[in-house]
């Protein structure tokens, strides 16, 4: 049921230069003011407290008068938006978008330029953008700088990662906000191209948590032909400001009107469920422009990767895994994983198990040269090394009921990808490969731009469209960070960009309450592609040498199937690591990747999550719980089960012995029989998780 129509002066009440909207269930409302040099600015509070104290706006302009004072208000309108829409693939079969709108037309004396700006405000948040319409005041513009401020209450505790230009694979930092600070990192993290500009930019999603127990997230949505949103921290007056990415020579955006800018979001919750579970930011884009979506499929999938990064094999055909300055001809050693023959393994291994797809990493010549030397021509994402029979492994897959999944390493050379990009896609189709994982390793060409600046949030958006004119999938690796793009493409499947699990296999690694804020913060933006299912959780497990781990417990692994959510799921580890364990092994074996519901039970940012999620078009439950590097126990209520039907709940849980660091493999899986009116106690390892599947009972 849709209902759209317009108030005016009902939820917006004019006073002067004065303009308020509150959220459609009352709890949250929004002022907009003019100052008296006209400078507008804008508050927001929460069951009638403050949350975002008065913050200006504006945007500054190169060669032109900025558009951030001397305006007046020249008209205002209401309305109210109620619809439901139902995404190809996602958490749940329905999304309910519902907000107050509050559009201000803003007139600029001196210039005689018009801008308007947009607010809805949603029962979990706020947005606003700047609009531009055409006029001949403003045709062809370019944006020096954002002066968008979101001016905080108080000394909160917060989440947060260092505005890097180039990158967003860090791990997360909990301080007080005064506490912010570049400089306290810890830069031997496994990370290769850093771009930080300052001691006090930190990247949003920025996710806070009052003294008070109000939580807040300031995010950025519907990111089109604009650079990312980075965020200065004033740690002292507890203020933040946009902080626009540049290009290679300086300026953060070229655009001509009409046009806008991305929303910039305020969620704002008593209860960090609302926060976690929010679908804001794919609210506020635009609806799908594929008609026909029905080659969009979810996909479990294994592959040839992780035994790459464990030092088993080697992307180079030579196998020496020297990505620099490989000098001779590259001869056969054994080490190379992208093999026919250990294709075909993989292949044997995801049809005996259900899996849809395998991908293989290291197929295509270049890998002896990629990375580290800022080298242009790289790879053709077309010949495959030697070893690898591309037609073969084609026939051999469509044999057994495999889709195979191509690997587009760019090594930040994005000028030759783009090049290639339709001989590449078209090779994908004659060898009917559905999807594609793409990397964006090591520093950008055109050289001098930003993995985050315009030039290449403009080239990741039109790979998701290239690949949809092909209708195939794409899963991006070292891109921007996803701000519900997936809504309109939803062939952009799913992304890293953020601190994946495969760096425990060869860094400092990611700490055990990693996974419970990355929900908090990347996942608000779009589905990851956090490669879970590590059973061998130590790298000494290979080589005697090596001290780095994955710091969670197996059935933690087992857990982020639910609480990390994507369409597009890897079971990351290798084949004889779950041989090794079958019975842990059946949980990935079972579990679903597309969700007809899910339920957020608990939620703590940096602490712990407890989700529950039905599969789509199927009756079956599974439940996901986590925790940091705290043991933690917790009785679940399993009311969100159909009622009167009973369930055999088979449950994955760490040992009693479990640890995180001393005994991550310790676990025990135990059946019982269950209904709606059950209720579960959870014991958690430090580190640990729990994973349950929940299957009717006829």
């Amino acid at each position: 049921m849709k209902h759209f129509f317009y108030l005016f002066f009902v939820f917006a009440i004019s006073f002067g230069y004065s303009q308020s909207i509150q959220s459609p269930s009352n709890t949250i409302s929004v002022n907009f003011k003019l100052s008296a040099s006209g400078q507008p600015s804008y508050a927001v509070n929460y069951k009638g407290n403050p949350v975002i104290l008065e913050s200006t706006m504006g945007i500054k302009l190169k060669g032109k008068s900025a558009l951030d004072a001397n305006f007046e208000i020249v008209d205002s309108k209401t309305s109210t938006f109620n619809a439901s829409w139902k995404p190809v693939l996602g958490e749940q079969a329905s999304i309910v978008n519902h907000y107050n709108e509050l559009i201000i037309a803003l007139h600029q004396k001196e210039t005689n330029v018009k801008i308007n700006i947009i607010f809805r405000v949603f029962d979990e948040g706020v947005a606003f953008r700047y609009d531009f319409p055409k006029q001949m005041e403003l045709n062809y513009f370019i944006i020096s700088d954002e002066v968008t401020q979101f001016n905080l209450t108080d000394n909160h505790k917060v989440f947060w990662i260092p505005g890097d230009f180039d990158s967003n694979e860090y791990v997360y930092n909990e301080t007080k906000f005064l506490e912010i600070d570049n400089e306290k990192i810890e830069m031997n993290n496994g990370i290769g191209v850093k771009s930080i500009p300052g001691k006090y930019v930190v990247q949003s999603p920025l996710m806070m948590k009052s003294a008070t127990g109000i939580y807040l997230n300031v995010f950025e949505a519907a990111v089109v032909n604009y650079p990312v949103m980075h965020l200065n921290a004033d740690v002292t007056n507890y203020k933040l400001t946009a902080n626009l990415v540049p290009n290679a020579i300086g300026d953060k955006a070229y655009l001509q009107t009409p046009c806008v800018s991305p929303w910039r979001t305020i969620m704002v919750s008593d209860d960090a469920r609302d926060i976690v579970s929010s679908k804001m930011i794919l609210n506020l884009n635009e609806p799908s422009k594929i008609d026909d979506t029905s080659w969009i499929k979810p996909m479990k999938y294994v592959g040839i990767w992780w035994e790459m990064h464990v030092g088993k094999s080697t992307w180079d055909y030579a196998g020496t895994q020297n990505a620099t300055n490989f000098s001779t001809i590259p001869v056969a050693s054994g080490r190379h994983g992208a093999t026919t023959e250990n294709t075909k393994r993989y292949i044997d291994f995801a049809a005996k198990n259900g899996f849809d797809g395998v991908l293989v990493e290291g197929w295509n010549t270049g890998w002896e040269d990629w990375n580290g030397n800022w080298k242009e021509e790289v790879f053709d994402f077309i010949t495959p090394y030697p070893d690898f029979d591309l037609a073969g492994i084609t026939a051999y897959a469509k044999e057994k009921n495999v889709k195979m999944i191509m690997h587009h390493e760019t090594s930040g050379s994005v000028a030759n990808y783009e090049r290639h990009l339709d001989r590449a896609l078209e090779l994908m189709k004659k060898y009917n490969y559905p999807a594609a994982k793409s990397g964006y390793v090591g520093k950008i060409i055109p050289r001098g731009e930003f993995h985050d600046g315009q030039t290449m949030v403009n080239h990741f958006n039109f790979v998701a469209r290239r690949f949809a004119d092909y209708k195939l999938m794409v899963n991006s690796h070292e891109s921007s960070r996803p701000t519900g793009y997936s809504r309109t493409y939803p062939n952009y499947i799913a992304a890293e960009a953020a601190r994946g699990n495969e760096f425990n296999a060869w860094s400092n690694g990611n700490p055990p309450m990693h996974e419970t804020i990355l929900p908090f913060t990347r996942l608000l933006g779009g589905p990851m592609d956090y490669t879970p299912g590590i059973f061998e959780i130590k790298r000494s497990y290979y080589d005697k040498t090596k001290t780095e781990q994955v710091h969670t417990t197996l059935t933690k692994q087992l857990a982020l199937y639910i609480t990390m959510y994507s369409p597009l799921q890897m079971a990351a580890d290798l084949i004889e690591n779950y041989e090794k364990y079958p019975d842990a092994f059946q949980f990935i074996k079972d579990v679903a990747v597309d969700w007809d519901e899910s339920k957020y039970i608990e939620a703590e940012p940096g602490d712990y999550l407890t989700i529950a999620r039905k599969t789509k078009g199927a009756a079956t439950w599974f439940l996901g719980a986590i925790t940091d590097e705290n043991a933690r126990k917790s009785e679940i209520k399993l009311d969100f089960l159909t009622k009167g039907q009973k369930y055999k709940a088979i449950i994955y849980e760490d040992a009693k012995d479990a640890d995180w660091e001393k005994n991550p493999i310790a676990y025990k899986i135990r059946t019982i029989e269950v209904t709606n009116k059950s209720k579960i106690n959870l014991s958690l390892a430090p580190g640990g998780g729990t994973a349950i599947s929940f299957e009717p009972i006829n």
